[in-house]
């Protein structure tokens, strides 16, 4: 006995779809590498094990096994004009590509992801870790078979919650330019003071009382008349 494993599109074949196909079996067509189709032609044979691969998705991993339930035949899709798998090439009395038949055995609770099987120190040879590694149908270990199905039977070690990022501090309003002082205006020229009042010409004015010393009606002077006595003053003697 020998085990196998063996890539599918899941937007083409699933392991789903291959659970709820009839007689849950179906032809694994459109092999186009030579590699690959002397593995089925010249290898396998009924009862292999078989893991079964979704590839080319976003999730790709090993869903489930299968086994082999019917040897090598022509693939039919070789001479289907409408098939994007057709070949001119081949004929009915020379066909090119073989295909076998599988049939479903079961799907893993726990589907095994590609860092699951990178992470597995058993399957560090497995030849589907090698790089540049793209052939849909290859040959594995018995040890790595049982490795993936123990792996498909136990959940995925949780990871570590991603620690929350850290706020990062609001970036600080820019301050506002203080606005330039305003320029002090120029200072007024002092008047000039103005001198003491006897600077100003003084008006003429009448002099104060206090300061006249004559009476305040001076005797007129007596008219000198030819033979006439002089009048006396009005506050002359009595």
């Amino acid at each position: 006995m020998r085990y196998w494993l063996m890539k599918s599109e899941p937007s083409e074949v699933s392991i789903d779809d291959l659970a709820a196909a009839p007689g849950q079996s179906v032809a694994w067509f459109g092999v186009r590498n030579y590699l690959a189709r002397n593995y089925m032609r010249d290898q396998m044979r009924v009862g292999d094990g078989v893991l079964f691969y979704h590839s080319s998705c976003a999730d790709p991993g090993v869903a489930g096994i299968c086994q082999v339930s019917k040897p090598a035949y022509p693939d039919e899709t070789q001479f289907d004009p409408d098939s994007k798998y057709h070949d001119p090439k081949a004929t009915r009395d020379a066909p090119i590509w073989d295909c076998v038949e599988v049939e479903y055995v079961a799907t893993f609770p726990h589907f095994v992801a590609m860092d699951r099987i990178r992470a597995e120190p058993a399957l560090a040879d497995m030849m589907l870790l090698r790089r540049g590694m793209r052939l849909s149908v290859q040959p594995v270990t018995e040890a790595e078979y049982e490795a993936i199905v123990a792996l498909g039977q136990t959940p995925p070690p949780e990871l570590p919650k991603p620690a929350k990022p850290a706020r990062s501090a609001k970036p600080a309003k820019p301050s506002k330019a203080a606005k330039p002082a305003r320029a002090a205006k120029p200072a007024r020229a002092a008047k000039p003071a103005r001198s003491a009042r006897s600077a100003k010409p003084a008006k003429p004015g009448r002099s104060s009382r206090s300061a006249r010393t004559e009476p305040r009606h001076a005797a007129r002077p007596a008219r000198a008349t030819a033979g006439k006595p002089a009048r006396r003053t009005r506050r002359g003697a009595k």
